[in-house]
């Protein structure tokens, strides 16, 4: 049997992290790293015996993954999030997987609005890497969005990830305006620049994708609702960059 440590990063999660850990059998240790969180977050994982709870001033998305990799005792790491389940096909396929031919495997992620899992609209299979050989990937240093840097011996394994993305629309909208903000934040510290162009026409792209590409008409009115909500998130990440552009421009 594979020697897994799992890693969680948290910060008031404790209506996510109690079936999260359950979730976590095919494990040897479960480190969570958590960056202040107020509620009881931090005493439902110690009681949990594999956990190891650690406290950390928030670094940013992929470097506090990093971090929690760093603490843990092997170098076999699977990543996950505080609202996802691993479903049991993949935690078969995590204790039966030959770790010595790849150097990272991925998975496909069941994404849920609320209770319903979404097909549609770029929402599944949704291919994820989280299991990784820690000497061989790293998450990149992204404040947001980050993504696993892998050599390329990627494998699949069988079995979904379940990730309850958003309970509700106010759900969503509340976390909108923090992603594209941090968004926004990370284009503009890499130079890009947008235009009224790019007001128009990126979230109308946006819509024609994920509603007609990727055939969110299937899933009736909540595919028109989270395609519309995906266009305005386009629309916010691309203003906040004009703001940020405009007002180093006046401040100059």
């Amino acid at each position: 049997m594979n020697r897994i440590s799992a890693t969680i990063i948290t910060l008031n999660e404790e209506h996510n992290i109690g079936d999260c850990l359950a979730s976590l059998d095919f494990t040897d240790e479960i480190i969570v790293v958590d960056s202040g969180s107020t509620d009881r977050t931090e005493e439902i994982c110690r009681a949990n015996p594999k956990v190891r709870f650690f406290s950390q001033k928030w670094l940013g998305y992929g470097r506090q993954k990093n971090r929690a990799a760093e603490l843990a005792r092997n170098d076999l790491i699977f990543n996950i999030d505080a609202d996802e389940r691993v479903s049991k096909e993949l935690n078969i396929s995590m204790k039966e997987a030959d770790t010595t031919t790849f150097s990272a495997a991925r998975t496909a992620r069941e994404n849920y609005f609320g209770k319903r899992w979404v097909r549609h609209c770029g929402w599944y299979p949704d291919y994820t890497t989280r299991l990784y050989d820690r000497r061989k990937c790293s998450f990149s240093e992204r404040v947001v969005h980050e993504s696993l840097e892998h050599d390329g011996n990627v494998t699949t394994l069988a079995g979904n990830l379940k990730h309850f993305t958003y309970a509700d629309i106010t759900d969503y909208l509340q976390r909108m305006n923090r992603y594209s903000s941090l968004a926004a934040e990370e284009m503009y510290k890499s130079g890009a620049t947008t235009s009224p162009a790019n007001l128009m026409l990126k979230p109308l792209a946006t819509f024609i994708k994920m509603y007609f590409i990727r055939k969110g008409f299937l899933e009736g009115f909540l595919g028109l609702v989270l395609s519309l909500l995906y266009a305005q998130y386009t629309f916010c990440k691309y203003a906040k960059l004009a703001e940020l552009s405009h007002a180093t421009t006046k401040g100059s």
